[in-house]
């Protein structure tokens, strides 16, 4: 059955960039207004909610959650999920009814589409220069208003199939210690095993 399962993997995945690519671009007339002002984001955050919704179900996946406690809507938090697959920042972007805004790699903006609205919302590190993380530390003073949250995942990259945990970088903690912020852990158990086909 395993000659089976690597072509329908394919379908699956590339259905999960049609889907993405699509909706981005009926929508792209509504995020360019949503990401001209920062003010504007609350707004935006409802916006992708349905969107990443979308997406998680359009995929066929089904939420199911576990909640050791709950967040206010009106306090900071920093997120830190872990990261097993690319479905990971629709699920917490799905799940949280606060606003949050991504610290992300640089790299995303390169894809089409896509990545003309992630520069737009994210705040965007590049590994590779020294200075990249004063300016996190700026933006991250400047947009953490009004409720708004932080999300990082600590594991920096999507591990490799065989590691289910790879090590924490510095970052999203050294930044929540900063702004004073709860850190809220998020696992998500079954985004590595279904969208790589591990069964």
């Amino acid at each position: 059955m395993k000659f089976l399962k690597i072509p329908f993997l394919l379908v699956w995945r590339f259905w999960f960039y049609i889907l993405i690519l699509s909706t981005i671009i009926i929508m792209a007339p509504l995020l360019l207004i949503l990401t001209a002002k920062e003010s504007y984001y609350p707004v935006f955050w409802k916006v992708i909610r349905v969107w990443a919704k979308l997406l998680v179900y359009g995929m066929g996946f089904r939420l199911k959650t576990q909640y050791d406690q709950f967040t206010d809507l009106d306090k900071s938090y920093m997120f830190c999920p872990n990261h097993a697959s690319l479905m990971d920042p629709f699920v917490l972007i799905a799940l949280s009814k606060n606003p949050i805004v991504f610290v992300g790699k640089k790299e995303l903006v390169k894809i089409p589409v896509f990545g003309f609205f992630y520069k737009r919302v994210v705040i965007m590190v590049d590994r590779s220069n020294p200075k990249s993380r004063k300016r996190v530390y700026e933006m991250a003073k400047k947009r953490l208003q009004n409720g708004t949250s932080m999300a990082i995942f600590p594991e920096g990259l999507v591990p490799t199939e065989d590691v289910v945990l790879a090590p924490f970088k510095n970052g999203a903690f050294s930044l929540a210690i900063e702004f004073e912020m709860p850190i809220v852990p998020q696992v998500y158990y079954d985004c590595k095993r279904f969208f790589l086909g591990i069964f």
